[in-house]
C-alpha cells in the first residue's frame, strides 16, 4: 500500500503558466497525467480551480526538490484525476502532498472543496 503521507511532489513549469501568483498553502491541485505528451510519456498535469493548468509535476533531478517524488515515481502509484494539497511554497517551488484516499473522501464531502470544482 502507498504511503501518501511521503508522497511530496514538485509543481513545475508554473512561470510558464502563471507564476506563483494562483498558489497558497492548502490550495488543491489536480494531477492529470498526459500520456500523449511528446516531451514525457510519464507526464502529469498540474491545474487549479480558477487558473487551469499551472504547471507539470516536476519529472528531472534538476527540477524535483529534494526530498520529493517525481513525475515518474509516482505515474503508477497514483489514480487518474488524483489530487495533492500545496504545503510549502519558496521563491518559485511549489511543494504539494498527494492526498490519501481518507482525505480525499474528506475533501469530497466538502460541497465548497475544490475537489468538486476542478
Amino acid at each position: 500500500m502507498v504511503d501518501f503521507s511521503e508522497m511530496f511532489i514538485t509543481v513545475n513549469g508554473t512561470s510558464f503558466f502563471h507564476g506563483v501568483k494562483p498558489f497558497q498553502i492548502g490550495s488543491i491541485l489536480k494531477l492529470v497525467k498526459d500520456p500523449e505528451n511528446l516531451h514525457d510519456g510519464e507526464a502529469i498535469k498540474v491545474l487549479m480551480r480558477y487558473a487551469g493548468q499551472v504547471g507539470f509535476v516536476a519529472n528531472s533531478p534538476k527540477t524535483v526538490a529534494k526530498g520529493a517524488m517525481s513525475a515518474g515515481r509516482i505515474y503508477d502509484k497514483i489514480m487518474n484525476p488524483d489530487y495533492a494539497k500545496v504545503r510549502f511554497i519558496f521563491k518559485d517551488s511549489i511543494i504539494a502532498q498527494v492526498l490519501s484516499h481518507d482525505e480525499l473522501e474528506q475533501e469530497k464531502s466538502d460541497e465548497n472543496s475544490d475537489v468538486n470544482k476542478i
